[in-house]
């Protein structure tokens, strides 16, 4: 008999669920509240991989029963479905129809661990009677049903999470998988020139951050533990979840929490699938039209399931912006030699009437501060992002399956910046006229600002530079899943690597001359000044010398290998009911990470040649204007133009034949880092009066050790300095017991108290544990490099209260706090004494006593304190007339005790954290049309410290994004996307608003696509 019967579980590409749904497992892994029972199959269909055939039409839609973790995938749906009338029968190995039991009884739920009468699975297909053939199965995703599928997986973990599924992260008009983070609660992104780069969880810093794909931590290929998100197209994801509080069995690592990012495999969907898009998008300032394609193939056939998917990616973003405002103490004047200290302190006290005692008093002279540079730039960042991943999966049956997964990129980036620049703080130059000083805004803190100042010898600059970045990126995985009626055993091998290169280059062209300083409104200026020998620095070509065409070459590789393997065993004990299921584990982790880094200087058309230096001006090269130089014309931070030497010029003209920049060994290092870890972990089901409690307690074992070496400097006996022949290195460790308690409890129908508390960790850089010694001769100051670091550690604990509404809307609201020891900082740890210091030429410069600086773990404790609040609401709660409506919101409030380090003793807080973040995203959308408006707000940070004194802050930014949506037939979809709709601009400060230091534009972009889907 044939029938026509209707899929409830939205299965399209946009809208998959991919938690458990990996690989097919007959084990519900986590609890499942009471709901209707659309809902409850749906979140069962995801977490076992089956699909269930239900018309609810016709059978309705009754109150499910709770769940508790740890049942087979047939306890779960006889506890489900009793007392409904309803039954299930299985059609094939993956798919089990729900239907009228034609003789229904009231069944009484089975308790957890209880066991339940044998169920037909798949190997019984045959005793169940002729299989059900279907003429076709209905396949919807929207938005909105994506965001119920986020809520269901945040219902059903019983850590504190939060999800974005595949609409949601590709169907916004997002530039990368940064960008599509942002709209979690309690992520934040940073930007750079327009584009997200970094990912903030809870306001801690990047590096605090965990971050694996498909189970298997990321390489960074950069000397840190964060991740540059800009690197992966978010086309290729499926799935992200950041996970705030850990459990035992998750890899350690993420004081701030983990990103965990899935992509797509076959088994996901429902038999074939074929998606491509395409797509182009302009930029408003550079006017730039930018391509963009991707696509995805999957099918299945019998146990076998292959899937490939590719994006490619081409950006070209034009940045005009004015910054390097800063805060300069006047020490730099005043306590210069011969005549320029005393008549700075001359002109100081002349034009403000202010005294000062000791002028070589750094503690007086730090008070007072002038402008540091003003620079002028347009910056023209050129990328290419591709990224492509494979699937391949081997599911004999429900209860079995193997899964190999590759993923593949490349993200390349051409930067041009150029700069004119006038540096206040010249080495040659003083004070020569103050004409306006502020000793209020700042004077609770003992400081004067000088607003207006002309200077004797401004240094005035052209810089032309060019960063070409190029990282390559890999990953593959394999991972095997078998599942008993008591036992489910998980295993996992895998490796990860990226390579990085950069090549940096700036030329330099410097004039000498007076000129006048100061703020304006929104940054700062440099204009002439009343002396005679001033000059207009924006046309002054043949008054700038040749100093130097600058390079610098990096290049970073970064493996890791690891191997996991996960037991579970499920548990009926007459003398423990409530212990459902135990669980084990062990992972192995290899880490290596090296660093080349080499820098040269060109002065001449040939190696060794000095004959440009001095001589050469700027205008012996042609200059183009701005505006013509870069794609969109004239400059837009200020009504300004000037000419400068082109990149395409520099490069060509200046890098004679056979030139490449050397990699020093005095810059290599290497570290590798080796983690054991096992785990012991219960999870527990029981009620306390009428409310069933769920949990999981455990705890993680961790050692470590790490073996980092690299080149320490030498003096060798003719007088000159080198390094060891030979890297030098050194052996650290350390071992960690990392406790873990996750907990929910249903108070009410839909209604969920959560509570957890861990111990965490995240490893400290491996740019600070490589051991590697590097000079500063003429700081008289070695840096070393700490293979004995300790992790940073955080003590946890959060507890919330969610309401799951019927509709698929939320509300929650939840209090966390974290006590964070260890925070990595530097410190003096010694002292070399009797270091002979040389002079270019060869010639003893003296006899001197160097400073040893090291990162070390600080002493204390810091506190973290917030709050989140989370709102999804679909407004046809409201009133009917408001059907396809709906508000998703988020809030995050941070109060913190860590505080930045400002030798001042100025309080701020600590860099990157800022208090308050929130996401608004206001949608409609029906059978045809969608169209989303979101909104992005992080308040204001501190950015920085300058010279360990000066809080600089960025401003609170907010940016506003627009998607809408067109379907023209079941198969085909056009979408208009709109980026910074506003046109917002990146600004910052030192201290006070009344002291910018940057103002940055990078307009809005608009781009236009189409999607086909069959």
């Amino acid at each position: 008999m044939r029938r026509t019967l209707f899929l409830s579980i939205a299965l399209a590409l946009q809208a998959t669920a991919t938690v458990g749904a990996q690989t097919p497992t007959t084990v519900a892994d986590s609890a499942l509240p009471a709901q209707p029972l659309d809902r409850a199959l749906d979140a069962l269909s995801r977490r076992t991989g089956l699909q269930f055939v239900y018309d609810a039409g016709a059978l309705g839609n009754p109150q499910a029963h709770a769940v508790p973790a740890g049942l087979s995938a047939d306890e779960s749906l006889q506890r489900l479905l009793a007392g409904t009338g309803l039954r299930h029968r299985y059609v094939n190995a993956s798919t089990v129809t729900i239907e009228a039991d034609p003789a229904p009884v009231a069944t009484p739920a089975p308790r957890p661990g209880a066991g339940t009468a044998a169920t037909p699975g798949a190997g019984d297909v045959a005793r169940t009677g002729e299989p059900l053939q279907l003429d076709g199965i209905s396949v919807v995703g929207s938005y909105s049903r994506s965001l119920e599928q986020a809520v269901d997986l945040k219902r059903a973990t019983l850590a504190f999470s939060d999800s974005i599924v595949a609409t949601d992260v590709a169907d916004f008009p997002e530039q990368n998988l940064a960008e599509a983070l942002q709209r979690m609660p309690g992520v934040a992104i940073e930007r750079n020139k327009g584009l997200g780069s970094r990912v903030n969880v809870r306001g801690l810093p990047a590096d605090y951050t965990h971050v694996a794909i498909n189970d298997l931590a990321t390489a960074s290929g950069n000397g840190g533990r964060d991740v540059e998100f800009d690197i992966f197209a978010s086309e290729i994801i499926q799935q992200v979840t950041v996970q705030k509080s850990p459990t035992a069995a998750d890899e350690e690592g993420g004081i701030a929490g983990a990103v965990r990012i899935s992509t797509a495999r076959p088994f996901d969907y429902a038999g074939r699938k074929l998606v491509a898009s395409a797509e182009g998008a302009h930029n408003s300032i550079s006017g730039e039209n930018d391509p963009k394609v991707s696509f995805l193939a999957s099918d299945t056939w019998g146990d076998w399931g292959a899937l490939a998917s590719f994006s490619h990616a081409r950006r070209t973003n034009r940045t005009d912006a004015t910054s390097g405002i800063n805060f300069r103490p006047l020490s730099r004047f005043l306590g210069a030699s011969g005549t320029r200290g005393a008549h700075a302190e001359a002109v100081f006290e002349r034009d403000t009437g202010l005294a000062i005692g000791d002028r070589t008093d750094t503690a007086e002279s730090n008070l007072i501060v002038f402008q540091d540079k003003v620079g002028d730039r347009v910056y023209l960042n050129e990328q290419e992002k591709w990224g492509a991943t494979a699937s391949l999966q081997y599911r004999p049956s429900a209860s079995f399956g193997l899964t190999f997964d590759a993923m593949l990129g490349g993200y390349d980036t051409t930067e041009g910046e150029y700069d004119a620049a006038a540096y206040s703080a010249s080495s040659r130059s003083t004070l020569d006229t103050i004409h306006e000083y502020d000793a209020d805004t700042l004077a609770r803190h003992g400081i004067v600002v000088l607003r207006d100042v002309s200077y004797t010898a401004t240094q005035h600059e052209f810089l032309s530079k060019e960063r070409v970045s190029e990282t390559d990126y890999r990953q593959y995985s394999a991972a095997l899943d078998w599942r008993g009626d008591a036992w489910r055993v998980d295993a996992m091998l895998g490796y990860s690597g990226a390579d990085r290169t950069l090549d940096y280059a700036n030329l330099k062209h410097v004039a000498y001359a007076p000129s006048r300083t100061r703020w304006t409104g929104r940054s700062g200026e440099t204009i002439p000044s009343d002396d005679p020998a001033t000059i207009d620095m924006y046309d002054a070509p043949d008054r700038y010398l040749f100093e130097a065409y600058e390079t610098t070459r990096e290049r970073v590789v970064d493996d890791k290998y690891a191997a996991q393997v996960n037991v579970a065993r499920t548990l009926d004990l007459a003398f423990a009911p409530a212990l459902h299921t135990l669980r084990l584990g062990a992972r192995r982790t290899d880490k290596s990470k090296e660093r080349e880094y080499g820098e040269a200087k060109i002065t001449g058309p040939a190696a060794g040649d000095g004959s440009w230096a001095n001589v050469r001006t700027l205008a012996d090269s042609p200059l183009e204007w701005i505006g013509d130089i870069v794609p969109g014309g004239r400059y837009r931070a200020g009504d300004l133009a000037w000419r400068q030497v082109s990149n395409d010029y520099a490069r060509d003209a200046f890098r004679y034949p056979g030139f490449s920049t050397p990699f020093e060994d005095g810059q290599y290092y290497r570290v590798d880092e080796d983690v054991t870890s096992a785990y012991a972990m219960a999870e527990l089901a029981f009620d306390v009066g009428m409310v069933p409690v769920s949990a999981n307690a455990g705890v993680r074992w961790v050692d470590t050790s790490v073996l980092s070496y690299g080149y320490h400097p030498v003096q060798r006996e003719d007088g000159s300095t080198g390094y060891t022949d030979a890297p030098v290195s050194k052996a650290g460790s350390y071992t960690d017991v990392l406790p873990s308690f996750n907990a929910t409890a249903e108070l009410a129908s839909g209604l969920l108290l959560r509570a957890a508390a861990s111990k965490t960790l995240i490893r400290p850089a491996l740019t600070d544990v490589a051991y590697k010694r590097t000079a500063s001769w003429s700081s008289y100051r070695f840096t070393d490099g700490n293979p004995d670091l300790q992790p940073t550690y955080a003590d946890q604990w959060e507890i919330g209260l969610e309401k799951y509404l019927d509709n698929g809307g939320l509300l929650a609201a939840s209090y966390f706090r974290k006590t964070i020891d260890g925070v990595v900082i530097n410190a003096l740890t010694g002292t070399v004494e009797d270091v002979a210091v040389y002079n270019a030429n060869g010639t003893l410069n003296g006899i001197y006593d160097f400073d040893v600086y090291q990162p070390v773990n600080a002493d204390g404790s810091y506190r973290v304190d917030g709050i989140e609040l989370i709102a999804q609401l679909p407004l046809s709660m409201l009133h009917p007339a408001l059907e396809g409506f709906g508000v998703n919101a988020n809030y995050t409030l941070l109060d913190s005790s860590l505080a930045g380090e400002s030798d001042l003793g100025i309080a701020t807080p600590m860099p990157g954290l800022a208090e308050k973040t929130y996401n608004l995203t206001v949608y409609y959308e029906n059978d045809r049309f969608d169209a989303r408006l979101a909104y992005n707000h992080k308040d204001e940070y501190v950015e920085s410290i300058g010279y360990n004194m000066y809080p600089i802050y960025r401003d609170a930014y907010g940016q506003l994004d627009v998607s809408i949506g067109w379907r023209l037939n079941d198969h085909l979809k056009l979408s208009l996307k709109g980026i910074n709709l506003t046109d917002e601009a990146t600004t910052g400060y030192t201290m006070d608003p009344s002291f910018p230091t940057m103002y940055e534009l990078s307009g809005k972009r608009i781009s236009l696509g189409l999607r086909a889907d069959f």
